[in-house]
């Protein structure tokens, strides 16, 4: 798929409840981390953190914190070295955010305050990362967030959990309904709102359906990606822009960019 349609996700609006887009969340969580469907970048993103001499990310967009955990482990892990991450969203996930806090004895840390990817204080320094969510964001938006990290002197990575690939599409029509109908007792933290709204009322499942598909169709190719870059006139950046596959034979998309 060459082409971007930029439809309306369910958890992007401000009606939809919000027990629900958290409960969509928390599954997409589970799901990307089980599949590991992040490793394929770790080695690219390593590579990054050493040449800017990093050892903390911030994290932009964080959402429920889906595969940042399996991140931060594979880092240390390749690296040798201890990695922090601090979790940050416009609308905090606070109780996912304690959670991976606890699960990680306070190597993932969050920001309990909203955080904005196209203005990030400056006393949130770090190398940038936003995972599954740069799709959410109109051209102008997404370029005015590589913009901030180059502002500011900050590497900045951006990863889809997809290649954009039409086969993709299957996969979430067909497959992601019945994972979640088996995945969701095991979810932590456990609530029963999240059994409530995937097996009474299944708002969770077909909302999950739905922005699969939407956010497939918005996804950024490497050539879209391409011309955010050229517009940020940064000769001082260096960048990399392409897919990384996956074992399961998706994609990853991926922009990686840092001063020279």
């Amino acid at each position: 798929m060459k082409f971007r349609l930029h439809l309306f996700e369910l958890e992007d609006q401000p009606w939809f409840p919000h027990v629900v887009r958290q409960g969509m969340m928390d599954v997409l969580r589970v799901m990307i981390t089980a599949l590991g469907i992040y490793k394929p970048i770790v080695p690219l993103l390593q590579k990054a953190l050493t040449h800017t001499r990093k050892t903390h990310l911030v994290d932009l967009c964080s959402g429920a914190g889906g595969g940042i955990q399996q991140v931060w482990r594979e880092l240390e892990k390749q690296s040798g070295q201890k990695i922090s991450i601090t979790l940050t969203d416009k609308f905090p996930n606070l109780e996912a955010y304690q959670y991976l806090a606890n699960q990680s004895h306070g190597a993932l840390q969050f920001s309990p305050e909203p955080v904005d990817a196209t203005a990030v204080p400056d006393t949130v320094e770090g190398f940038r990362t936003v995972f599954s969510a740069f799709h959410h964001f109109r051209p102008e938006t997404a370029t005015a967030i590589l913009a901030d990290a180059v502002r500011q002197n900050q590497g900045i990575g951006v990863f889809e959990g997809a290649g954009k690939r039409w086969h993709e599409l299957l996969l979430v029509w067909f497959v992601f309904p019945w994972v979640i109908l088996l995945i969701t007792p095991f979810i932590r933290p456990f609530t029963w709102s999240r059994l409530f709204f995937t097996y009474l009322v299944p708002l969770i499942p077909l909302g999950t359906v739905w922005d699969g598909t939407v956010s497939l169709l918005r996804l950024y190719t490497p050539e879209h990606l391409q011309k955010m870059v050229d517009s940020l006139n940064a000769p001082h950046y260096t960048w990399h822009i392409g897919r990384a596959r996956h074992w399961s034979g998706t994609g990853v998309l991926y922009l990686v960019g840092y001063p020279s």
